[in-house]
C-alpha cells in the first residue's frame, strides 16, 4: 500500500499526451504540423501561446519526439508516433541530453542565454536535433531576448528552439517574426466530456454526467485544472462522484436552486429572494459564488435570446434549457443589461466588504427593487401618452411589474407587488417652475456666487467685471481687457441653476471701471493714507528707518477694518521693516 502511495502521479502527469494522436482541442495546430512535417518544411522555431493547461509544454515535447524520431530505417522527421523510437522514451522522461527545457520564469538573465548560445556551437549528442525548449519565454529580460535575436534568426541545422508562453503580448515582436506562431485555444466542453469521461472509466471510478459538467464548468477550457478538479472530487467523494458532493467541494449552488433565485428577483420578491439566498447560504455556498452564479445565469438567459441554438450546448442541464428558454421570451435586452451591470458591480462590493453575506442580501434587494421598474424609453413613452388635464397612470401587471415592462410575469396568487407611475399635468402646457428668488443688484450675484461656492467664478466678476445694468432676469456687463467672453455664459448658466428662471447677460463694448476690487483698492489705500497722517505712526516711522505701513485696522470705528477687503494673501499686521 504504501509503495502504491508513493508511486501515484495524479491524473495530469499520469494522462498526459505523448503524441498527437491522444492530444486533444488543437485539430488546427495538429493538421498544420502534419502538412509540414510531410511536405519536410519544418521550421527552425516555434512559439506556442494559450491559456494555463492547454497543452503548451505538453506540445513542444511531443514536437521534441516527433523530430528526433528514430528507428531501424534511420533517422526521419515523424509525427505518427504510435510506435516508440530509439529517443523517444528518454524524450518522454525528460532525461534526454539533446532536448533542453528551460524555465524562463527562474532564468530570466543574459548569462543563461548565453549558456545557451555557447551550447548551440556544438551538435547533439546522439539525437538528430538539438531542441531547445523555454517555457514562459515571456519572463526573459530584454538583455536576454536581444541576445538571442542571431542565434535564433540563423541557427545551425541542426538545432531547433521551441518556445512557450501565456502572455504573447509581452514576447518582443523582434522574437515573433523569427518563429512560427501556434495559438492554443480552451477545449470545448465536447471534447472533455468524452475525455474526462474516457479517463474515469479506466480508474474505475462511477460519476453522474451532472457532476462532470460541474468539473468542466468550472476547469475553464484547461485540460489540466479540468483533471486537477477531478482529482480533488475523486479524493472528496470516496470513488463516486456525485454532483451534490462536486458541489460542495466548489462551494457552488445547485443550478436549478440559482435559476429559483433568479427568477424570484426578476418577479421582485426581495424578500423570497433574501430567504432562498439564506438557505444556500447555510447549505455550505459562498456568497460571492452565489452572485457570481446569478450573473453567468443573466448571461446564459440573454445569449438564448439572441443565439439560435445557444442551448445545443452539452454543459448545460436540461432544466437550464428549458427554464432558461421560458425566461428568455419573458425578459427583454435591456432589463438583463441592467441585471447584469447591478450583479457584476454586485460582485465588486462583496469581494471588498467586511461581510460578504450582507453585502450578498444589499446586491439582492437593489436587484428585486430595479427589476420590476420601467426602463427610460418605458417611463417616457408612458408620459407621452398620458391624456392633458388628468393623471397617467401605468398600473402593474399581476406580476408587480408595470404593464409593457421588460420584467417576468409572476404566477397567479403569487402576492405580487403593485406599483404605479402617476404624474399630474397643468390644464394647459406642461407647468413652469416658479423662480425660487430675486435679484436686483451687482453686489447680490457677487455674494451669492460666493454662498455657492463658485469662488473662480466669484473673483472674476470682483476683478474683471463692472456692472452697466441690472434688473431682474437681466444684465449687462463690461469686462476689462483680455478677460474671457465665457464668463458671460457661465454667469447666465449658474443664475438659471440658482433662481430656477432664464437671465440673459450681454456684454458691453466699453470698458470695465471701477470693479469692486478696484474699489476696495481705493478704501484701503485711503484708510492708509488716513493712518500716515497721525503723528504716532509718523514718529514710529521716524525711529525706524526704512519702515512702510503696510496695513491698517480700526479698534473704534464700527465700519469693517481695511484688512477685510484684501485677500488673505494680501493680508500682513503691522510695520513691514
Amino acid at each position: 500500500m504504501a509503495d502504491k502511495q508513493e508511486s501515484y502521479l495524479v491524473l495530469a502527469r499520469k494522462y498526459r499526451p505523448e503524441s498527437f494522436a491522444t492530444f486533444i482541442g488543437q485539430e488546427a495546430m495538429v493538421q498544420t504540423l502534419k502538412n509540414a512535417f510531410s511536405a519536410n518544411r519544418i521550421a527552425h522555431a516555434f512559439m506556442l501561446t494559450g491559456v494555463r493547461g492547454v497543452g503548451k509544454t505538453t506540445t513542444a515535447r511531443i514536437l521534441a519526439r516527433a523530430l528526433n524520431f528514430e528507428d531501424d530505417n534511420g533517422a526521419r522527421p515523424n509525427l505518427d508516433l504510435e510506435t516508440e523510437g530509439k529517443h523517444c522514451r528518454a524524450i518522454i522522461e525528460s532525461r534526454h541530453v539533446d532536448i533542453i527545457e528551460m524555465d524562463a520564469a527562474s532564468h530570466t538573465g543574459i548569462d543563461d542565454i548565453r549558456e545557451i548560445i555557447d551550447s548551440v556551437r556544438y551538435g547533439p549528442v546522439s539525437a538528430p536535433y538539438k531542441v531547445f525548449i523555454i517555457d514562459e519565454v515571456h519572463m526573459l529580460s530584454k538583455a536576454a531576448f536581444n541576445g538571442l535575436l542571431k542565434t535564433l534568426e540563423e541557427p545551425p541545422p541542426y538545432v531547433k528552439f521551441i518556445f512557450a508562453t501565456t502572455e504573447i503580448r509581452k514576447v518582443p515582436i523582434t522574437i515573433l517574426s523569427r518563429c512560427q506562431r501556434f495559438d492554443l485555444r480552451r477545449v470545448g466542453p465536447e471534447a472533455l466530456q468524452d475525455y474526462l469521461g474516457g479517463i474515469l472509466e479506466k480508474e474505475g471510478i462511477t460519476f453522474e454526467q451532472d457532476a462532470l459538467q460541474l468539473v468542466i464548468r468550472a476547469g475553464e477550457g484547461s485540460v489540466r485544472d479540468n483533471l486537477s478538479l477531478l482529482d480533488q472530487a475523486i479524493a472528496h467523494s470516496g470513488g463516486d462522484i456525485k454532483a451534490e458532493t462536486v458541489r460542495q467541494m466548489l462551494g457552488l449552488a445547485d443550478r436549478a436552486l440559482t435559476l429559483d433565485l433568479f427568477e424570484t428577483l426578476m418577479k421582485g420578491d426581495a424578500a423570497s429572494a433574501l430567504e432562498q439566498l439564506r438557505h444556500q447560504y447555510d447549505a455550505g455556498a459562498d456568497a460571492a459564488t452565489i452572485v457570481t452564479d446569478l450573473a453567468s445565469t443573466t448571461h446564459l438567459v440573454t445569449r438564448l435570446k439572441v443565439v439560435p441554438g445557444a442551448d445545443k450546448d452539452p454543459v448545460l442541464t436540461p432544466d437550464e434549457k428549458t427554464r432558461g428558454k421560458e425566461m428568455a421570451q419573458k425578459l427583454n435586452i435591456r432589463v438583463l443589461s441592467r441585471t447584469w451591470q447591478i450583479l457584476n458591480k454586485g460582485i465588486q462590493e462583496i469581494n471588498n466588504a467586511h461581510d460578504a453575506i450582507q453585502a450578498a442580501e444589499m446586491v439582492l434587494i437593489r436587484l428585486a427593487y430595479a427589476a420590476d421598474l420601467p426602463t427610460p424609453d418605458e417611463l417616457i413613452k408612458k408620459l407621452g401618452d398620458a391624456p392633458q388635464g388628468g393623471s397617467a397612470s401605468a398600473q402593474s401587471a399581476p406580476s408587480g411589474r408595470p404593464t409593457g415592462g421588460g420584467g417576468m410575469q409572476a404566477a397567479a396568487g403569487g402576492g405580487a407587488r403593485m406599483q404605479a407611475v402617476s404624474v399630474n399635468h397643468a390644464p394647459q402646457a406642461s407647468p413652469v417652475s416658479k423662480p425660487t428668488m430675486s435679484i436686483s443688484t451687482f453686489e447680490e450675484i457677487v455674494a451669492l456666487c460666493g454662498e455657492k461656492r463658485e469662488l473662480v467664478l466669484k473673483h472674476a466678476l470682483e476683478a474683471n467685471v463692472s456692472p452697466v445694468s441690472v434688473a431682474d432676469g437681466r444684465i449687462e456687463i463690461a469686462l476689462t481687457p483680455n478677460t474671457d467672453q465665457s464668463v458671460a455664459s457661465q454667469l447666465s448658466q449658474k443664475l438659471k441653476e440658482w433662481t430656477n428662471r432664464p437671465w440673459m447677460v450681454t456684454v458691453s463694448k466699453q470698458k470695465a471701471e471701477n470693479t469692486i476690487r478696484q474699489q476696495r483698492d481705493r478704501a484701503a489705500q485711503e484708510k492708509l493714507d488716513k493712518a500716515m497722517q497721525d503723528p504716532s505712526v509718523k514718529a514710529i516711522l521716524a525711529a525706524f528707518p526704512g519702515a512702510r505701513l503696510v496695513n491698517e485696522k480700526s479698534l473704534i470705528d464700527d465700519e469693517p477694518p481695511a484688512e477685510q477687503w484684501l485677500d488673505d494673501g494680501e493680508r500682513d499686521e503691522g510695520i513691514d521693516e
